[in-house]
């Protein structure tokens, strides 16, 4: 009689779990894959390094960026960097990297190279860069290579 009465509670007991969704199983708790953010990713990797090209560069300064949807990374001046990647549409090459007006720079060559890679707005970037030298670098009325 006990393990007539012991089956019919654990029958019931499994049947009252099923009814409310109180299972072992995970999958049918699981909830519905959805997006964390409503901003498609953005997360940088930005160097600085001296040679001619990026693949014999010696790279000296790396520093990490994310624009969306708050600027963050360890870029001194993120919240300029982000503004002035927003105005070209993410796209490095239409950077400003010329020398502002009035600006001098010797004619030395020792190459600088700076570099962009990862994620802007859900695409995938590479970019690369040399000047001719530190000055020409300093030079570019750019905020994105500066740290």
């Amino acid at each position: 009689m006990r393990k007539t009465t012991g089956a019919i509670g654990l029958g019931a007991a499994m049947a009252v779990s099923a009814v409310l969704g109180i299972g072992t199983s995970g999958a049918a708790n699981a909830e519905p894959a959805k997006p964390k953010s409503l901003y498609p990713p953005s997360a940088l990797v930005l160097t600085v390094g001296w040679g001619s090209d990026a693949a014999t560069a010696e790279v000296q300064r790396a520093v990490t960026l994310s624009c969306r949807p708050t600027p963050t990374g360890t870029h001194p001046a993120r919240a300029k960097a982000c503004a002035e990647l927003r105005s070209v549409g993410g796209t490095f090459g239409r950077l400003r990297t010329g020398a502002e007006p009035g600006r001098v720079c010797t004619k030395e060559w020792h190459p600088i190279t700076v570099t962009a890679e990862g994620i802007w707005d859900g695409r995938r970037v590479s970019y690369e860069h040399t000047f001719a030298n530190n000055c020409f670098k300093s030079a570019a009325p750019t905020v994105v290579f500066e740290f």
